[in-house]
């Protein structure tokens, strides 16, 4: 015989209108105001900035504080109106946006800016490993703040998103200044960068197959060039041939075979990669003299020592100069040649970096919880922790998983 229920208990077992309640807790809210500076470029060549208007205005809706120098966003073509309709303040001084508790600019500071920092704050800045000196080490360590190399940030892929996006435009660029040398108004040989049905193409040589290589070699092959890529790492040649799809020239950087092309190169472009604090492979001056008149190089890496045994280093208002009657484009900074793509590009990746710290609930628990941007820190409360750097210049340095494993 069945058990029988409690009168009113079979109706209750059987009903679909009752359910538990869950219960609702408390979340811990982390997120942290940010004041964060931007101050006009002291350095000449230097126009990009680090966040564009619409970054701005994004930020000051999420409640965060951002002010700008007056005229930082002139040479991007952004006004002051734009920052200030954005909701960004307009400071007249340097010093008065050096109070901001993050400063975000993209060349490295100078001497004299270092002196306007104070304890505890974050510079997050170009560090360009290759223009570094001790004294700026020192002195950013004697002003016990937090330095961030933006080169040296990684994404969750292990990829480096800023020196990407500004290979990019570099790679890119670099070909339509040599269109534009290679034209008979500006002296240079007077043939257009590709070719025409009938008349053979121009001859592009590239040493090194990194992002700036890909690109460079993306826009020539589109304009009709003939492309040869040369570099001693063959999975970057092999990893190039996929990624443009096509047929291409590529080689060891072996000396005879180098040469004769580079003879008969119309355009040739230094896009090494510093490995162990040099460049791998540097093109001796007799190869330079055996070119054509009028033809161009163009070295990308001269803000490491450059490809070229001929290289000097130009600026954009005083960009080439001929050695051997061969035109010598050796600018530092490129992607500056194009300041607004440039500062689209930085404000893309700096943007989520920042609402990153505010969620975390600061730059101390940012770099506790993340480890792609803990690896652009050489510097923690005035700690030097970047190894690289301490080897160039024999120095001490700390481990920052040691210094952030404590927090305070």
């Amino acid at each position: 015989m069945a058990e029988q229920l409690p009168p009113g208990f079979g109706a209750l077992a059987t009903s679909r209108a009752y359910f538990t309640q869950e219960s609702m807790l408390a979340v811990e809210t982390r997120k942290r105001k940010l004041f964060i500076g931007l101050p006009k470029e002291s350095l000449l060549q230097e126009n990009r900035l680090g966040l564009t208007p619409e970054a701005v205005l994004h930020l000051v809706n999420e409640g965060h504080e951002v002010m700008l120098e007056s005229g930082a966003g002139e040479p991007s073509k952004y006004s002051d109106h734009d920052y200030s309709e954005a909701g960004a303040t307009i400071a007249y001084s340097t010093e008065e946006v050096y109070k901001a508790d993050i400063i975000l600019k993209v060349a490295p500071t100078t001497l004299e800016e270092i002196e306007l920092l104070r304890p505890g704050q974050t510079l997050i800045s170009a560090l360009q490993m290759g223009t570094m000196t001790p004294e700026f080490i020192n002195a950013l360590a004697r002003k016990k703040v937090n330095a961030i190399g933006f080169e040296l940030i990684k994404d969750p892929s292990g990829a480096r998103p800023v020196v990407r996006a500004m290979s990019e435009i570099a790679g890119s660029t670099v070909m339509l200044v040599a269109a534009e040398y290679l034209a008979r108004s500006n002296e240079g040989k007077g043939i257009i960068l590709g070719g025409i049905t009938g008349v053979p193409p121009s001859q592009v040589v590239i040493l090194g197959a990194g992002t700036v290589a890909e690109y460079a070699a993306r826009a020539a092959i589109g304009l009709g060039a003939e492309v040869k890529v040369f570099d001693n790492h063959l999975y970057k040649l092999r990893r190039l041939k996929h990624n443009l799809g096509t047929q291409l020239y590529t080689s060891t950087l072996d000396t005879f075979a180098l040469s004769q092309q580079i003879r008969r190169a119309d355009v040739v472009i230094g896009a090494l990669a510093v490995e162990e604090g040099r460049i791998p492979f540097m093109v001796p001056e007799q190869m330079v003299a055996s070119m054509a008149p009028g033809s161009i190089i163009i070295d990308i890496s001269i803000d490491q020592g450059g490809c070229f045994e001929t290289s000097e280093l130009t600026s954009h208002s005083k960009p080439v100069f001929r050695k051997y009657d061969v035109v010598h484009y050796c600018v530092p900074n490129i992607a500056s040649r194009v300041p607004r793509t440039a500062t689209n590009a930085l404000s893309n990746i700096f943007t989520p970096i920042l609402q990153e710290i505010s969620q975390q609930g600061g730059i101390n628990e940012a770099l506790f919880t993340n480890e792609h941007f803990r690896s652009g820190v050489y510097i923690y409360k005035g700690s030097l922790t970047n190894a690289a750097i301490a080897k160039k210049f024999n120095m001490r340095y700390k481990e920052l998983g040691l210094l952030i494993a404590v927090r305070n």
